[in-house]
């Protein structure tokens, strides 16, 4: 791959098409890239003790390499 973590890139096709990010982290195995702020998907986190209330955060999902093309 020649993109690598730090990168900053742009989404070409998929529901983010058009915007801009920073590469988070680069899994290879997969082909993957995580960019910062794009793909976002909630999870849904229960609660760890009986006193704390459960939440709902947005996690950074991981996007295909062939989707992203860098910038300079």
């Amino acid at each position: 791959m020649k993109i690598k973590k730090g990168d900053n890139v742009k989404v070409i096709t998929g529901k983010d098409k058009g915007k801009k990010g920073k590469i988070a982290s680069v899994l290879v195995s997969k082909n993957k890239v995580v960019v910062e702020g794009i793909n976002m998907m909630k999870k849904h986190q229960r609660p760890r003790k009986s006193d704390e209330k459960g939440t709902i955060i947005d996690v950074a999902m991981p996007i295909h390499a062939s989707n992203v093309k860098k910038i300079d």
